[in-house]
């Protein structure tokens, strides 16, 4: 363990890189960040010596970076705790799965099926304001496109009265058949329906037209073409006056953790052009068909788009 009470911050990621290399955790000494109230990062602060003040915050966002898990911090004196950071597996991510059947990669015995993106504050929170800002209370007809789990359901189910989640239907279509029957005995009420099907092929289901579609995660899946899915969907399978709430992962899952930084293929690091060049024309074109479009969120960007045309 080594001391870091007046080093740069500089210094201290060139020390945790070089002890990541060597080890899979590393443990630092640092000024007791609950001491100082009202202070700004790289603040000079003195007790008894020089310290520099930086929040858990601060460490917490060294972890994420490093692709490491920050332990609970132990006091080690009376100005000091102990950090203790252990890498995660990179290798322990859905995004490496072996299984290359795509209806089952996301099944449930899956990976990506154990993570639960509702207890997580930050996909939690925007989910929340993109649902308010459509005026859930008021859509009768929501179609769920990649439901897996049903977990955004799950969301609008606790946000609503009885009452109101009775008055409306809920469609969820996966081409994952455990997730899908997974989600039909969590949600078995006769106005929730889902279907395994191919996104690609829903022509086959004779839909109606919802005045809210949700996804989240899943229009830019390999399997499918982006933007004539997303560009049809808004013509045949969305009301006049409807609603639709995309989010996409500016982030990845390794060991459990939702790691902030979508990767592109052919990079060793996080590089966002893909995404942000595909969230950017689904805004220029839900604008042009007379769209209020709004972008919020980190970890997942949350595209929401309400009629204008009124």
């Amino acid at each position: 363990m080594k001391i870091f009470t007046n080093e740069s911050m500089d210094q201290i990621i060139s020390y945790a890189k070089y002890e990541l290399t060597n080890k899979d955790n590393f443990s630092i000494e640092v000024l007791n960040p609950d001491l100082v109230e009202d202070s700004y990062a790289g603040l000079k602060v003195i007790f008894d010596e020089e310290y520099i003040y930086r929040s858990y915050k601060s460490w917490v966002d060294l972890s994420t970076l490093l692709f490491c898990k920050m332990l609970t911090p132990k006091v080690s004196s009376e100005y000091k705790v102990c950090l203790q950071f252990k890498k995660l597996n990179k290798n322990d991510s859905f995004h490496k799965s072996e299984n290359d059947e795509q209806n089952e990669k996301y099944g449930e015995d899956s990976t990506f099926f154990k993570l639960n993106k509702n207890e997580e504050p930050a996909f939690l929170y925007y989910y929340k304001q993109a649902l308010e800002n459509v005026k859930i209370t008021e859509k009768q007809n929501i179609l769920n496109l990649g439901i897996n789990r049903a977990d955004e359901f799950e969301v609008i189910v606790n946000m609503l009265s009885k009452e109101n989640i009775d008055s409306k239907e809920f469609i969820g279509v996966d081409y994952c058949p455990s997730a899908i029957k997974y989600a039909s005995n969590r949600f078995n009420e006769k106005n929730f329906s889902f279907f395994t099907h191919d996104i690609n092929k829903l022509d086959e289901l004779n839909l109606k037209k919802a005045d809210l579609i949700v996804s989240v995660g899943t229009l830019q899946s390999s399997s499918l073409n982006f933007k004539e899915l997303f560009m049809t969907l808004i013509q045949n399978y969305l009301k006049e006056d409807g609603a639709i709430i995309l989010a996409f992962p500016n982030c990845r899952w390794i060991g459990g953790e939702m790691v902030y930084g979508a990767k592109a293929p052919n990079y060793s690091f996080s590089e966002q052009s893909i995404l942000y060049k595909d969230v950017y024309f689904c805004k220029k074109y839900l604008q042009q068909k007379k769209y209020r479009v709004t972008l919020t969120g980190k970890e997942y960007l949350f595209l929401t788009a309400t009629s204008i045309r009124k």
